[in-house]
């Protein structure tokens, strides 16, 4: 239903950008510096900044009455690089006025937020545009305010960073080889805003993000704690759908989940499921969870495709940004064909019919694999199978498109939410105070010097070591502080899947020992009164689960995320709070499962949502009949082929007529 720009695909982004994968072309990587308007004052960084920042033109197009804001470029104090920025805009909370420029007060508490976005290389400037800022684009380009934004409860201050993203500049040669050196500049870039408003240097900042965030956030926050006079007052860090842990973890492992939570992108098939359970067994991603935990998890092996085909090099791009590709349909059709000797399924002409025999004909391909061996066109790369199947095979993906982000959205193209005119309209720039040596864009191919270098690191080319590496020492740290954690999830993401965040939790240590001893089941609610998911908590660190949400939580649940803000993070509420032998708020059984299922409507269409696909009763009971028996073991699969020839049209053919008829009207 929304469109969410990401990082293009690496080879797209190699085309446009004139560099070649794997490689650095400094001669290509931009060169950008912030820019002195009228007012700027000299000398050092202090109060006498913030009448400079202040944003006092009108901003083209934006409704109004705003509260204060101020915008504008600051160094981050990296050595040899004066041009390496970070681009802030930093609002006012709602209704109060001058408490982003008042003295410096030991005795203020007043809380402040800083918003951080993923990527790599995302501007924070889409959260305030889309998700939790004060004014929302359309589609259309116009703009609205948000009722709920974030700055209703506390002064908040949207980021862009690494240096070079979004409005944020840097040399050539001064972009972040790891996030080591990211989370110094960040450092830099604190210590310069807090002589700019002085009391923000003692009042408590809660530092939130999402999706890489759940990397940046990490080691900005180790970085605080080693520093000898931090220059910031730490309280909280709340990560969403957050990049964590390694590939295989936050992207593979929860397969699985995913399936079991929409089972629609499978189309119900019994068979398919198996075949998705033999392969994470084959690749050791059945971890069990148990509370509390018993031991450690393996250090996981993603296990690289074995076929030397188009369809296994393509899935060495990122994810999100290969099911992104507007041509994804025709390519996945392509690959498929090309792996499995089969005609281009791209034809409209018996749409229906020729998918059903397609999807059984991948199905025999399935028993043409010894059993107990690992997919070699796919490898361990889960996920990515699990899209190419619902984009070939289970309407209305098969319209061609598959958001990572949010499971039931398959319209095709999707609505753009797009503030780049408004970003750089000359009237924009000159009153944020932006550079006038690039333009803002969305998403920055390069944040660590070059496009994906996946020879120096993971799969943005990013080589720093995931943060579960060192989250223990973290909270170790963070507890001697007085710092809490907050960890949630979309429960509609598939991209960065809730249950990896599970693993991660049972897998780390705080509050002097490891993982949850209470399994997460006790059920929290929005103003309204409506279940909006669950929430544990326990020795510092608490994990909030939002149903009907996607990876932009703020986005598609804003009252709830807002009520969570108030709540979880800025606010102390103890619900799901393990005190003792008892949990606060109760244990809700039917929410102790491995999923929280998802909605029984899948919504389509082109550029808008134009139908809603309604599962059936039947299907889902069949469906829960079929998961109640199902046994912790991973049988090797046998007789897939004779599963369809015995009636495969029972539960998947009553899905499939749901769907056509509701395709029809």
């Amino acid at each position: 239903m929304r469109y969410y720009t990401l990082l293009l695909p690496p080879l797209i982004a190699a085309a446009c950008c004139g560099v070649a994968l794997g490689q650095t072309s400094q001669a290509s990587v931009p060169n950008t510096f912030p820019h002195a308007w009228p007012g700027q004052p000299n000398g050092s960084f202090s109060p006498a900044w913030q009448k400079y920042f202040e944003v006092t033109q009108k901003l083209p197009d934006l409704p109004g009455p705003l509260p204060r804001t101020f915008a504008g470029n600051i160094p981050v104090n990296r050595a040899g690089h004066p041009n390496d920025t970070l681009f802030f805009w930093a609002w006012e909370k709602q209704g109060a006025n001058g408490t982003l420029t008042a003295p410096a007060d030991v005795n203020n508490t007043d809380p402040w937020i800083i918003w951080l976005q993923g990527g790599p290389g995302s501007s924070g400037m889409i959260a305030l545009t889309t998700e939790n800022g004060p004014v929302h684009v359309l589609a259309n380009g116009t703009w609205v305010l948000n009722n709920f934004s974030w700055n209703h409860l506390a002064d908040t201050i949207w980021i862009d960073q690494p240096v070079g993203t979004g409005f944020s500049t840097a040399d050539s040669t001064g972009y972040i080889p790891d996030e080591d050196q990211m989370g110094e500049d960040f450092i830099g870039f604190l210590s310069n805003l807090v002589k700019v408003f002085p009391s923000l240097a003692t009042r408590p900042l809660f530092l939130t993000g999402e999706s890489y965030a759940g990397t940046y956030i990490p080691y900005i926050t180790k970085h605080i704690f080693q520093a000898e006079n931090p220059p910031v007052k730490l309280r909280k860090i709340a990560i969403g759908d957050g990049s964590l842990g390694s590939q295989a973890t936050v992207e593979h492992v929860p397969v699985i989940n995913v399936i079991e939570t929409y089972p629609a992108v499978i189309g119900y098939d019994q068979d398919v499921f198996n075949y998705f359970r033999e392969q994470a067994h084959l690749c050791a991603f059945d971890l069990n969870l148990t509370y509390p935990q018993n031991g450690n998890f393996p250090t996981l092996n993603l296990v690289r495709p074995s076929s030397n085909s188009a369809l296994s090099q393509s899935l060495l791009e990122p994810t999100e940004g290969r099911a992104r590709t507007a041509s994804l349909q025709k390519a996945v059709s392509e690959k498929f064909t090309t792996s499995h000797s089969k005609r281009s399924p791209t034809k409209r002409a018996e749409f229906f019919e020729r998918r059903e025999e397609d999807r059984r004909a991948w199905k025999r391909d399935l028993t043409g694999r010894a059993n107990g061996t690992i997919d070699p066109f796919y490898g361990c790369f889960l996920l990515d199978e699990l899209i190419d199947y619902a984009v070939n095979f289970t309407f209305p993906w098969s319209n061609g498109d598959f958001d990572v982000y949010d499971i039931p959205d398959a319209t095709s193209p999707e609505p753009f939410l797009n503030a780049s005119t408004f970003f750089n309209d000359n009237r924009t720039r000159a009153a944020l105070h932006a550079p006038t040596s690039k333009d803002w864009i969305r998403n920055f191919n390069y944040p660590f010097g070059n496009v994906h270098d996946r020879s120096k690191g993971n799969q943005y080319g990013d080589p720093s070591v995931e943060p579960i590496a060192f989250l223990s020492d973290l909270a170790a740290n963070a507890s001697a502080a007085n710092v809490s954690i907050v960890f949630y999830s979309g429960n509609d993401d598939s991209l960065v899947q809730h249950r990896g965040t599970e693993v991660i939790i049972q897998n780390m240590t705080f509050g002097g020992a490891q993982g949850f001893a209470r399994k997460p089941s006790t059920p929290w609610f929005d103003d309204a009164g409506n279940f909006a998911g669950i929430v544990h908590q326990e020795r510092g660190l608490a994990y909030v689960l939002f149903a009907g949400a996607g990876h932009l939580v703020p986005e598609w649940k804003p009252a709830q995320a807002l009520v969570f803000l108030r709540e979880f993070v800025l606010g102390a509420n103890l619900n799901g709070t393990v005190s003792g032998t008892i949990v606060v708020g109760g244990e809700n059984a039917t929410l102790a499962g491995d999923f929280l299922p998802g909605g029984n409507e899948i919504f389509f269409g082109s550029a808008a949502t134009q139908g809603t696909s309604t599962i059936p009763a039947a299907t889902q009971a069949v469906w829960s009949s079929f998961l109640a028996t199902a046994t912790a073991t991973h049988p090797p699969i046998t007789g897939v082929n004779s599963a369809v020839g015995r009636g495969g049209w029972d539960l998947v053919g009553v899905f499939w007529l749901a769907l056509v008829v509701s395709f029809i009207m």
